[in-house]
């Protein structure tokens, strides 16, 4: 039984999926709009919410954790150009909106996830 079990599998194991997830929410901070499968969409969106909410402390303690989660890149633009802008909002830094299926092969429910 999966009881009090949360998350996608996404067809990996365990190490494989936290890496997944990793890059698409570097993706996400890099690009600022993603265009994705509505499933990845739901599953990222926590993981860059909990990011920007430790980016918005700026300080030094938060910048060597971002450093520990997200590529160099990533951190930096998250903490000086993204964590800023949000400063006094309290949550909900990204939105999800819903797409067509995709056309080919699977026909899966696509989506965009951007910062709000």
């Amino acid at each position: 039984m999966r009881h009090g079990k949360e998350g996608r599998k996404f067809g990996r194991k365990r190490g494989q999926r936290r890496a997944f997830v990793k890059g698409l929410a570097a993706n996400l901070i890099v690009r600022r709009k993603m265009t994705t499968t509505e499933a990845r969409a739901k599953e990222v969106r926590p993981v860059v919410e909990r990011l920007v909410t430790h980016a918005k402390k700026q300080n030094l303690a938060s910048l060597r954790f971002l450093l520990s989660k997200l590529p160099k890149n990533a951190v930096y633009t998250l903490y000086h150009d993204i964590a800023p802008k949000y400063a006094s909002r309290k949550g909900g830094y990204t939105r999800i909106t819903k797409l067509a299926k995709r056309r080919v092969h699977d026909a899966a429910q696509m989506a965009v996830i951007e910062f709000v």
